[in-house]
């Protein structure tokens, strides 16, 4: 845990005027498209599912839904995964999760970001039905299939190994340090 913890710090350690620079450096025009946000994570050759992923996250971040990302969309979700409550960074996952929008997560919706966080991060233990297994064998205590928002936060909430899996398999630390640290590879 120490070397995420430091991680954190350094990304948390850079100032308000730094995160503006890198974000025009990226993107002069103060906004992002799904493709360059695709192309700062060098996307090529992903799998559909983890493209999906990445349209989720993107989508979920566009907060006004105008198709880009702008500089206070940007810190806003930082922040958000940096330094945001229990709660709102539960909220966040369920609208991950949730990608048709109906209010609910259902096992196959969940298994899908979960199959594509692995495909991105090529992780694969424990195997994505594991997960969601246990998730929903924990929290749907209705056994009706799927999780409504209070149920997702609650059962996560009741369930420190749900929090730790959630955390660890959402953990954004490693897009946010390749997006501070630029193109590397491209510019090189």
């Amino acid at each position: 845990m120490g070397a995420y913890e430091s991680n954190l710090d350094d990304i948390l350690a850079e100032d308000m005027h730094h995160w503006y620079n890198k974000f025009m450096k990226e993107s002069p025009s103060g906004l992002i498209t799904l493709f360059e946000l695709k192309t700062m994570l060098e996307m090529q050759g992903m799998t559909e599912e983890a493209s999906s992923y990445v349209d989720q996250v993107f989508f979920t971040f566009d907060m006004d839904g105008d198709g880009y990302i702008d500089f206070v969309e940007y810190i806003a979700a930082v922040s958000l995964m940096l330094k945001g409550e229990i709660n709102q960074k539960l909220k966040w996952y369920f609208k991950l999760f949730d990608q048709d929008g109906n209010g609910k997560i259902d096992q196959d919706e969940m298994g899908t970001i979960f199959k594509a966080i692995q495909d991105i991060t090529r992780c694969y233990d424990p195997p994505t039905e594991e997960i969601v297994t246990l998730i929903y064998e924990k929290v749907d205590i209705n056994n009706e299939g799927e999780l409504t928002l209070e149920e997702f936060i609650e059962g996560a909430r009741d369930h420190q190994d749900i929090m730790e899996m959630l955390g660890k398999m959402m953990d954004l630390t490693n897009v946010l340090k390749i997006i501070v640290n630029g193109q590397k590879k491209q510019k090189e």
